[in-house]
């Protein structure tokens, strides 16, 4: 018996940004149909979380097709701007498209660019986003030191990632579902073998919750907590940068 491929979970920029380009069109219906439209609760928690007053300005990192900023814009209180990193494309054309719609688009800024250095000035952001997108970062810890250069002292974070129940009988479920069904429907309906194999199988290669939450308290960051979701298939992770304190890659 011929031994199974492994997926192929390397995180090169080009890697990363040809394949989301790939399944631009239909990421965001993917999205909602896989999660069953949960992953809408999932960012408005998110910017909850955030506690926002209302002017802020929000980065928010891997921005894709802008859910996460559009949530920060429609929320009550809402962010002032958004400015949207990504290093795809297309997704972020089909995000320029939708904050159009919505007219939000006077509000928001996208601009292709790496998490890991981006053009925004040292301190000037207010709270800083990323949903499902920093287990795609190919140098973690220099994302953390992004976040961290990028936020004004007291700025906060919310990061979303996929996670995996810990309850026993809804934990095999949901492997199952995750491992089995979603990449054949995410193979179906975007006709791209590579993306929706690579997704279980990056979140398998990630951090544990407890383990990411250590990187970013080794990056400087204070109050750090991992909030399970959905029964833990989503964490939602908050912290914030300190006031005064050094940056931890400037020592």
């Amino acid at each position: 018996m011929r031994a199974a491929i492994a997926p192929d979970v390397s995180k090169t920029p080009s890697r990363i940004a040809a394949m989301f380009d790939a399944i631009a069109d239909r990421y965001d219906f993917l999205n909602h149909l896989l999660s069953a439209g949960i992953d809408r609760r999932w960012r408005r928690r998110a910017i909850r979380s955030l506690a926002l007053t209302g002017g802020e300005r929000v980065l928010d990192l891997c921005t894709g097709t802008a859910d996460l900023a559009i949530a920060a814009l429609t929320a009550a209180p809402s962010a002032g701007r958004v400015v949207g990193i990504d290093f795809a494309p297309a997704m972020l054309r089909v995000g320029s498209a939708k904050l159009r719609r919505q007219n939000l688009n006077g509000h928001a800024a996208l601009i292709r660019g790496d998490a890991t250095g981006t053009p925004i000035a040292t301190a000037s952001i207010d709270a800083v986003t990323l949903a499902f997108g920093i287990r795609n970062v190919d140098d973690v810890g220099a994302a953390c030191d992004e976040i961290w250069r990028a936020l004004k002292p007291g700025g906060r974070f919310a990061i979303l990632e996929f996670g995996v129940p810990r309850i026993p009988g809804l934990r095999a479920a949901y492997l199952w579902y995750f491992n089995r069904v979603l990449p054949r429907i995410g193979r179906l309906v975007s006709r791209d073998r590579a993306a929706y194999t690579y997704l279980p199988a990056s979140v398998a290669a990630f951090s544990k919750p407890d383990e990411f939450v250590t990187i970013l308290r080794q990056h400087g960051f204070l109050d750090v907590s991992a909030v399970p979701l959905t029964f833990g298939i989503v964490f939602l992770y908050n912290g914030k940068r300190g006031l005064g304190d050094r940056s931890p890659f400037n020592g």
